[in-house]
């Protein structure tokens, strides 16, 4: 690359590689853009490297540990179950490895321009992107923002040492003894439940009434059971005041209703949420571009900022973080860009916890289809009175579907339990095409299978149960 203060034209610049970047280059590089990716650090972003893929690689360990130890109502035994946490790690790295192993060779397959570095903004149409050994100057005819987020720290529990976030977690190099999770939410949850299964006590602090407070207590209830199951001491209605830190160990002081407690582990892991990366070096003061009071990028329903030919999509932006989120809106933005008319529309946008049970949802919950004067009916179906499930040993949890009593529009569902990931797809699509609670009821349902709990869920929905008695 040509070094200096001549500028060097390109149609798309595009900050950031993670699940929302790198599918716009594709998508931008498939309808005819030049297009250049930069990113710091990893191709694939916290997703791949830092979030989504090593989390779930660590939760299916977890799971496969657990289920080696009680896996005898199947009548099957195990002895001396160990787990080498080493060995454990080497295998995540090995799939984050191979997960931006591909993403590498989907950009250069589709003859996308990379850059290791980071980016300034100059003006509205140049940016200098620069690492160690290089720093040219590029003019762009388009820019998309997708430099996603990082963990909020909190100012009483700085990172560092055994105050760690979600990064450092995936990464111990033992199981530790004990852990305080600060915030019950998706991520204190998962990591939290996957460390209490490897045989850590695990305490949680959520400041809301129940766990997961992103989700209706009736699904969050059987993760509240199952982290009972394993240890997990949960105080909710509890507030973080400090903490005192050993070169062995962290003591955490904290309130429920005014009675303050103490607690000392061997690892503090704070998930209290997340921050858009707006700030630093990026320079987008320099260019006026508009953001609100959290930091976050205003964007129209293409993605497009303040600034005309300047987008941003994913975590930057407002919404939900999640990386399908991204992704969709990094489709948008890019074909907005070629010229297309499309645009976002998060109604099938479906948010999915790997906790134990799983739990996912997509569409309106009930308590929103009332809150929006909608007479809603409601049908549900238990794990436990399908076949599939119980040959699974996995008869813990239900499905929900929430329809439009009157046209009998499926509005929206709900899944806790196992598998409820992979369920959720089914019933986005659902939603997305505008599908009513007979065309699920019409539609043939393999057997035996986890999926016929949504056919039996429409069936009640609609006043003829087959599999379970009527009211």
């Amino acid at each position: 690359m040509v070094v200096g203060d001549a500028s060097l034209d390109i149609d798309l610049l595009v900050i950031g590689a993670g699940p929302g970047g790198y599918v716009a280059a594709i998508r931008a590089a498939q309808l005819g853009e030049n297009v250049l990716i930069v990113d710091k650090s990893d191709w694939g972003g916290v997703c791949l490297n830092r979030g989504c893929i090593p989390s779930k690689a660590l939760i299916s360990a977890a799971h496969t540990y657990e289920h080696a130890q009680h896996a005898d109502s199947m009548g099957i035994s195990v002895e001396n179950v160990k787990v080498d946490f080493a060995k454990v790690q080497a295998w995540k790295n090995s799939i984050v490895a191979k997960q931006t192993g591909g993403v590498s060779a989907l950009l250069k397959g589709n003859k996308i321009q990379t850059f290791q570095g980071e980016v300034m903004f100059i003006n509205e149409h140049e940016a200098r992107v620069f690492n160690d050994a290089e720093a040219p100057r590029y003019r762009f005819k388009h820019c998309i923002i997708a430099t996603g987020s990082r963990p909020i720290e909190l100012k009483a529990f700085p990172y560092g040492g055994r105050i760690i976030s979600s990064t450092e977690a995936l990464n111990l190099p033992e199981i530790p003894k004990s852990m305080i999770v600060i915030g019950g939410g998706y991520i204190g949850i998962e990591l939290g439940q996957t460390y209490a299964k490897f045989g850590t006590k695990v305490t949680v602090l959520e400041g809301s009434d129940h766990v997961l407070p992103g989700f209706e207590k009736e699904l969050t209830k059987l993760v509240a059971r199952n982290l009972e199951k394993v240890g997990v001491e949960v105080h909710t209605e509890a507030l973080a005041q400090s903490c005192t830190k050993t070169d062995n160990d962290v003591t955490v002081t904290f309130t429920v209703k005014g009675e303050e407690k103490q607690v000392t582990a061997d690892y503090v892991l704070v998930t209290v949420g997340r921050r858009p990366n707006t700030d630093g070096e990026l320079g987008l003061d320099l260019i006026n571009l508009k953001l609100t009071d959290r930091g976050l990028i205003e964007v129209d329903n293409q993605g497009r900022t303040s600034i005309p030919h300047i987008f941003a999509i994913g975590d930057v932006v407002p919404g939900l973080s999640l990386a399908h989120k991204a992704s969709y809106e990094a489709k948008v933005a890019a074909e907005a860009i070629a010229g297309h008319s499309s645009i976002v529309d998060y109604k099938a946008m479906p948010a999915v916890v790997f906790s134990d049970p799983e739990i996912a949802g997509v569409g309106l919950s009930e308590t929103e289809a009332k809150a929006q004067g909608i007479n809603v009916t409601i049908g549900k179906f238990p794990y436990a009175a399908n076949g599939r499930a119980n040959s699974l040993n996995a008869g813990q949890g239900f499905v929900k579907l929430v329809g439009d009593k009157e046209t009998g529009q499926l509005l929206g569902g709900q899944i806790v339990g196992p598998e409820a990931s992979n369920l959720i797809g089914e019933l986005a699509l659902a939603v997305e095409m505008g599908a009513n609670l007979e065309d699920i009821a019409l539609t043939i349902h393999a057997h035996p299978t986890l999926t016929e709990m949504i056919m039996d869920a429409a069936e009640g929905a609609l006043g003829h149960p087959i599999h379970q008695l009527g009211k």
